[in-house]
């Protein structure tokens, strides 16, 4: 049987992933609970699923015309980033119990369709923060640096590049970070560990509580002063009604010309047409963008025509490890409540007072 054919049901199937691509096999196992795979998912997860005698359905691919006739007669849902799942998807999802993301966003499945419908909505917050930080550290030295600048000198025979002062020291200066959770939290931590950078936060939901354990580390700043003084501006909250387009024309033109941004959370919490003119217009110095308010890139993105940006295709959490990870947690949590136990990181914890799942006892490291 061929992924192009759609997968059964009524069979369990073994997935391994190798540069060949992803071999298919059909085991013969019975089993009472299925979760649907819109996309491949890692083999030490589909081994943990085997183990526990779940049934899978991996789509031929993920567009909503293919899974929407795959979603009856699953229970779980694993989900990767290249589907939403809407609300019209779930109604034909009549005995769906729980979607599980592969990563910590959530902005791919209609949360409050999925509470309507008690459905329990699960995502991976912290699995990935390692991964993301790296990846942001990575964009912030390459630019400090002038890296790709340096690495095009040297090929093209401009070796007393050398003399230009080009790069820059990290040390000393100001990360601002837009949102202080897992993620910027650590890259900060990060940041003033290794370079002595000073760093400002602004996040009007971080509580005074934790704001006073970080009291001569972090400085909470108005959002103003976060864009004026930041050197380094790295953005780390989720994409919301709120924060889309929040860092627009008015807030970029508030920034240092020798500021570079950071954006490795979503991308249309910048507005990309006000920063290709910032950047244009050297209104500040460069960007490092690892997402985008259109993915994939258009072939006639004017960023692609800028020098001063490093542009990277979403993989700040898909490092080989990250994505084991990541899909392995998502398995786990599928499985706690197929165990009768609350799941960690439940994006609707409001469904679990209802009929459906009162029985569920708390998760193990509650217990």
């Amino acid at each position: 049987m061929s992924p192009a054919a759609g997968i059964s049901v009524d069979a369990l199937f073994y997935i391994a992933v190798s540069d060949l691509g992803f071999l298919i096999k059909e085991l013969n196992v019975e089993s009472s609970k299925r979760v649907l795979l819109p996309q491949p998912i890692e083999a030490e997860a589909v081994k943990a699923l085997e183990k526990a005698g779940i049934g899978m359905v991996l789509a031929e691919d993920p567009s909503p015309e293919t899974v929407r006739r795959l979603l009856d007669g699953v229970q779980g849902l694993i989900l990767r980033t290249g589907i939403k799942i809407t609300q019209d998807l779930m109604d034909l999802a009549d005995d769906l119990q729980v979607i599980s993301r592969t990563g910590g966003g959530l902005d791919n499945v209609d949360v409050d369709a999925a509470t309507d419908r008690n459905i329990i909505v699960t995502s991976n917050l912290g699995v990935n923060t390692s991964s993301v930080v790296e990846h942001a550290l990575a964009l912030m030295l390459a630019l400090t640096k002038q890296l790709p600048v340096m690495d095009q000198a040297v090929r093209n025979g401009k070796f007393k590049i050398r003399y230009e002062g080009l790069p820059r020291d990290l040390r000393g200066k100001t990360l601002g970070l837009l949102g202080f959770g897992r993620i910027g939290s650590e890259l900060g931590r990060c940041c003033r560990e290794l370079f002595d950078m000073r760093v400002v936060s602004h996040d009007p939901y971080v509580s005074e509580t934790v704001r006073a354990g970080y009291k001569g580390q972090v400085g909470f700043v108005e959002r103003e002063e976060l864009f004026n003084r930041s050197d380094v501006l790295s953005i780390h909250v989720p994409l919301t009604e709120k924060t889309h387009h929040a860092v627009g024309k008015e807030a970029l033109a508030l920034m240092k010309p020798s500021a570079i941004i950071i954006n490795t959370a979503r991308g249309p919490i910048i507005d990309q047409s006000a920063l290709y003119r910032a950047l244009q217009d050297k209104k500040i110095a460069g960007a490092g963008l690892d997402v985008f308010e259109e993915e994939p890139v258009s072939e006639d993105n004017p960023l692609l025509g800028l020098d001063n940006i490093i542009m990277t295709p979403h993989s700040a959490a898909l490092t080989k490890e990250c994505v084991i990870r990541m899909a392995v947690e998502a398995v786990n949590c599928t499985l706690e409540v197929f165990n009768g136990r609350v799941p960690p990181n439940v994006a609707n914890p409001q469904v679990l007072t209802t009929d459906r799942w009162k029985h569920l006892a708390p998760a193990v490291d509650e217990q």
